[in-house]
């Protein structure tokens, strides 16, 4: 009988190709995310209902039509041209506030066949005098 005892070699486990593709997964989980892009333009969306929103009298009203034409306050602008839209907002918040510090919301009342691009418009001029507090007209769909 042999009782000797054999010697067994030592389990080695070898982590290397496991930390490589630890790390590849990382890299492409990295570069495949999209992360978050804000707008230039905050836009505060009510919602339809037969509530009122209250303040409205305070506010600059913008209408735009179905051919594109812009109307602040009731008083109709030339042309829709953003320099004129501009200006027409600048006039319309001086007579709210002469000395022109505070900023009035602007409630933009589009008709539904209005292009985009003219609501666009109306957005970035009140954008570039610092009017942020946009806010949009609804009526209540019946149903």
């Amino acid at each position: 009988m042999n009782f000797r005892t054999t010697r067994r070699e030592e389990i080695d486990i070898n982590l290397t190709p496991l930390i490589d593709i630890v790390f590849l997964l990382l890299i492409f989980f990295m570069v495949s995310t999209t992360f978050e892009r804000k707008s230039a333009i905050n836009v505060t969306l009510p919602k339809a209902s037969q509530e009122s929103t209250g303040g409205r009298d305070e506010a600059i009203h913008v209408a735009i039509d179905a051919r594109g034409r812009v109307y602040v306050n009731g008083r109709a602008l030339p042309d829709a041209r953003h320099a004129t839209i501009g200006q027409g907002l600048r006039e319309a918040l001086l007579r709210k506030d002469p000395s022109g510090r505070t900023a009035a919301p602007v409630l933009i009342d589009a008709d539904a066949a209005a292009s985009h691009q003219a609501v666009i418009r109306v957005m970035d001029a009140a954008r570039r005098l610092g009017l942020f507090k946009i806010t949009f007209a609804t009526r209540v769909l019946e149903e």
